[in-house]
């Protein structure tokens, strides 16, 4: 209880000292905000779609007061990062009356997330498309990390797909677990498939760290398909990742890319390139360069060589923390093969 005064009080200085200053996140009245409808709902909380100021919102609501410290600092992380235009907006704080619960007001995202972008249009994505989706991620990501913040979770399902008729399309969102490179965290949380092999060593979140995950979400792009989709068990993965294992690249993927994907992937931090190398890459790629690289796509396409496809039965893709799989690595130790797709223990200090 004391936890959670506490956190209030926070919250509360942090109004007072953000709401009315040069940041556009402010204070918004419950009772503007009308039709409330659930559409999503995590680990950590609930979203829901709403009208405010007759436009469409989407508000997010912690659903267990043990969480008030990823709403702050969730908010302070929009607050650091806001002014981009591939950041999804925060527009401010909420409160129920009623309930007295804390709510971000944020810009809603019509069209879902990249994963569901590339299950419904990924046949007529042409590679000057997906490197414009690549550059305008490349944007939210370095919008980031020149703030000296780092994402820590960055995956197909935190890239909202706004309207089609913008020009800025996608953006980065979720900056929940977001904060500066320096802090350490008492916990790694991350969608597994996403997450650098440094993280699993025990080692901490770092630019490095966001930019293999970049990495994960260009081979996502040029394929459609989540990486290790195929491996059932989230142990697998891991060793998969910790044994240099990594998806394997399109016939039709223009080298420049493959070669820009594998440096983003490599298993030395200190290898990969920065963000700003990432996005100054590729903003100097030609589009000259991927008419081989369209026809080769429509060829595998045809071929059903290439496209998506439904993942193993029983492969991971839920946002877990590392510290708790240790039970499951011990039941994979017993020949248990059972896996179901929920929390399971992990120690990453005692995977040798």
């Amino acid at each position: 209880m004391i936890r959670i005064i506490l956190i209030v009080i926070l919250i509360y200085y942090f109004i007072k000292t953000f709401f009315y200053s040069k940041t556009q996140i402010k204070w918004i009245s419950f009772s503007r905000i009308t039709y409330l409808k659930e559409i999503a709902r995590g680990n950590f909380g609930i979203i829901y779609q709403a009208i405010w100021e007759d436009k469409p919102v989407a508000i997010k609501k912690f659903s267990n007061p043990k969480y008030f410290d990823k709403y702050f600092l969730n908010l302070r992380s929009h607050c650091k990062c806001c002014g981009c235009g591939c950041i999804n907006r925060c527009y401010g704080i909420t409160m129920d009356p009623e309930t007295k619960e804390y709510m971000l007001v944020l810009q809603y995202a019509k069209g879902g997330n990249l994963h569901e972008y590339l299950q419904t249009n990924f046949v007529n994505i042409t590679w000057k498309e997906k490197i414009e989706i690549f550059y305008q991620i490349s944007m939210g990501v370095k919008r980031i990390h020149d703030v000296n913040f780092t994402h820590r979770d960055l995956h197909s399902g935190n890239i909202l797909h706004l309207e089609p008729n913008l020009k800025k399309r996608f953006q980065i969102a979720d900056l929940g677990l977001a904060q500066p490179e320096n802090i350490p965290s008492d916990q790694k949380y991350g969608v597994l498939p996403y997450m650098a092999p440094e993280l699993v060593n025990g080692l901490e979140f770092s630019k490095a760290s966001d930019v293999y995950s970049m990495g994960m979400i260009m081979w996502e792009i040029t394929t459609g398909r989540k990486p290790f989709a195929d491996v059932k068990h989230p142990h697998c993965i891991i060793f998969k990742i910790l044994d240099g294992g990594r998806p394997k690249i399109t016939e039709d993927t223009p080298e420049c890319v493959k070669k820009l994907m594998e440096r983003c992937w490599d298993p030395d931090p200190g290898r990969r390139p920065s963000m700003d190398e990432i996005h100054e890459t590729l903003s100097d790629i030609r589009n000259e360069e991927f008419n081989k690289a369209d026809q080769k796509r429509l060829e595998l396409i045809e071929l059903k060589k290439l496209g998506p496809e439904k993942p193993h039965p029983k492969a991971f893709y839920m946002r877990r923390s590392l510290s708790l799989y240790s039970n499951g690595l011990s039941l994979i130790e017993q020949g248990n093969e059972e896996y179901v797709t929920r929390e399971y223990e992990l120690d990453i200090n005692n995977i040798t």
